[in-house]
């Protein structure tokens, strides 16, 4: 399974069954403006924050899941949208 974090926040934005379902959710965050739902942070502080999406990939055959993989994908703010791996 993929899952989709904000690392900042904290925050699951979702689950996927692959890395290709996942691409596409990162694909339309990333054209969605920064300040509207969900990329709007959740804090106080959210017009000078912004979200730091991760794209990790867990095994689900044990309990707890295993994390397999951790990658920095995208973060988007006020300032920009970044790429920082696929995308």
């Amino acid at each position: 399974m993929f899952v989709i974090e904000d690392e900042i926040h904290f925050e699951l934005i979702g689950k996927f069954s692959n890395r290709d379902e996942a691409a596409t959710e990162l694909n339309r965050l990333a054209s969605l403006p920064w300040d509207h739902a969900p990329n709007v942070a959740p804090c106080t502080s959210w017009a000078k924050c912004g979200r730091n999406y991760h794209l990790i990939e867990y095994d689900m055959s044990q309990t707890p899941w295993r994390e397999l993989s951790r990658t920095q994908m995208l973060e988007i703010s006020a300032d920009e949208v970044r790429w920082h791996s696929e995308g």
